[in-house]
């Protein structure tokens, strides 16, 4: 749902898609094939959230600042199930892993992999391609090529998924006998410990 703030109103591209039990308010910029999960809080009342293009925040994910910040998503940002991010800085083609912290003022660089469960301390900035780990969380190697052609892999998946839902989701009572064939697994993607056996 989208919700306005005094006399802000959020801004959704056409292309992207909200999920009606997201809460999505004030002062929130969402530009092209975005995806906002069930669950997810970007609450722009103290402050403004802006997500560039191809970005996506998942389900239970919280966006917020302090007074007077902007949280800035660049372009392909993605942001993992239950993170929270309060008055960062996303990198562009960055991934913060599931239930990441990201406090104030930290700075993503481009190509940056947080991983899952990691906080990152206010005030940190972490240069391009770094990949943080930890609580409190450091950068422990640089991303490879790999590592971002598994990334993007995952990104792109997510920025077709809005025309998906547009084109096929829709409210619906439960089966009441279980379907004959389990459902197919998304063709062409790997976990990472996948893309690494022979």
């Amino acid at each position: 749902m989208l919700y306005r703030f005094k006399e802000h109103t959020p801004f959704v591209d056409k292309t992207s898609f909200v999920h009606p039990q997201a809460a999505v308010t004030g002062q929130v910029i969402i530009g092209r094939h975005c995806y906002i999960g069930p669950g997810a809080a970007l609450r722009g009342d103290w402050g403004k959230i802006i997500l560039e293009d191809g970005c996506n925040v998942q389900e239970n994910c919280t966006v917020h600042m302090f007074p007077g910040v902007t949280v800035l998503l660049k372009q392909g940002s993605h942001i993992g199930h239950g993170a929270i991010i309060h008055g960062a800085t996303i990198g562009q083609n960055c991934l913060v892993g599931m239930n990441a912290v990201l406090m104030d003022n930290v700075v993503l660089g481009d190509e940056c992999i947080v991983g899952a469960l990691s906080f990152i301390k206010a005030d940190e900035v972490f240069e391009k391609r770094s990949l943080i780990v930890g609580n409190p969380a450091r950068k422990i190697k640089e991303v490879t090529d790999d590592m971002i052609q598994w990334k993007s892999a995952g990104t792109t998946l997510y920025q077709q998924l809005p025309q998906e839902m547009f084109l096929h989701w829709e409210a619906c009572e439960s089966l009441t006998e279980l379907p004959g064939e389990e459902q197919p697994r998304q063709k062409n993607y790997k976990t990472w410990n996948e893309t690494k056996k022979p």
